[in-house]
């Protein structure tokens, strides 16, 4: 253990630690979005093939910190429904890891991401259609199977929850239920099938520790904001996203 230790390089550590601590911060205050400003500083430390399974490991070991912070706001009528369907779709996902091209799917996912700017009129618009609880399981599927392929969604799903009538505390502590039981089985199927590698496990709880600290930054920062600034910060991170994902994937293909 001490010799694997010895031959990842301090600075990757010390990067993915700060790169979590900034982007949870964000994404405490923003309702989201943590794991896709991840994606390109995980990449150029240690590689596109490597970064979803350690930004998926860094989210989960973060998640029950937010958990613990935000336990009392969480909507648990949406669990049931996302839940189930999302773990089949995260085994599903694992499975074909190594053998699908994400970038296709993430320009679609930014398309949309840029739409919700003008669904919410620049975020004079608290609902821009109706959420029914029954929409969660298909769309608990889709997102789980997705991010589990490329290492995250971002915002993506956070139409969907505002439109439930979901607001600040309220919405962040449901996402966050959700993605943490997503994440047990993202972590699991990944063991099961050999993706983590025992450095992969290392950075991990590196992104981990840092993003634990920028949670209990970003709550800090949640609580002293009115409805519609957050409202207005969710709208333009979905946006700024959406922008991210499509410039990123059009280099690629």
């Amino acid at each position: 253990m001490f010799d694997i230790l010895q031959a990842i390089p301090t600075w990757h550590l010390v990067g993915l630690f700060l790169a979590g601590m900034v982007s949870f911060v964000i994404s405490t205050i923003s309702g989201g979005g943590g794991a896709l400003l991840l994606i390109p500083v995980t990449s150029a430390l240690i590689g596109t093939s490597a970064a979803p399974p350690v930004i998926n490991l860094g989210n989960f070991i973060s998640r029950p910190s937010r958990l613990y912070l935000f336990w009392h706001h969480i909507d648990w009528s949406l669990i049931k429904y996302y839940v189930p369907s999302a773990i089949i779709g995260t085994w599903l996902a694992a499975l074909l890891f190594s053998r699908l091209n994400g970038s296709w799917i993430q320009l679609l996912v930014g398309a949309f991401l840029i739409s919700t700017v003008f669904q919410y009129r620049f975020g004079k618009v608290e609902k821009s259609f109706n959420m029914p609880k029954l929409g969660f399981v298909p769309l608990g599927f889709i997102t789980a199977f997705i991010s589990t392929l490329v290492g995250g969604l971002g915002p993506v799903l956070n139409p969907f929850y505002m439109n439930t009538g979901l607001k600040k505390e309220d919405l962040v502590a449901t996402k966050t239920a959700n993605s943490f039981f997503v994440g047990l089985a993202q972590i699991g199927s990944y063991t099961f099938f050999g993706v983590l590698t025992i450095n992969l496990w290392i950075y991990g709880f590196a992104l981990g520790l840092g993003a634990i600290v920028g949670n209990i930054i970003g709550k800090r920062f949640l609580a002293g904001m009115n409805v519609k600034q957050f409202r207005v910060l969710l709208i333009l991170l979905m946006a700024v996203s959406g922008v991210v994902m499509i410039v990123q994937n059009v280099e690629v293909l």
